[in-house]
């Protein structure tokens, strides 16, 4: 009996230490995926502010004539 016991508490922790193994590797995905959605946001915002200076620099010129 005492030799299951060990078996069973060698199980245990080594499902114990898979999952910590799990949740870190989720928690670093999540990291990344924000850090990349952040990433895309602020190009997204810089593009669409350079496309608005770019419309008022392409406006009629009145030294065209």
């Amino acid at each position: 009996m005492a030799s299951s016991s060990k078996t069973t508490m060698a199980k245990l922790t080594r499902e114990r230490a898979l999952r910590e193994r799990r949740e870190l590797k989720q928690a670093k995905k999540d990291a990344r995926r924000r850090a990349a959605a952040e990433t895309r946001a602020s190009h997204s915002d810089r593009d669409s502010q350079q496309r608005v200076v770019e419309e008022e620099d392409d406006g009629p010129r009145s030294d065209a004539g």
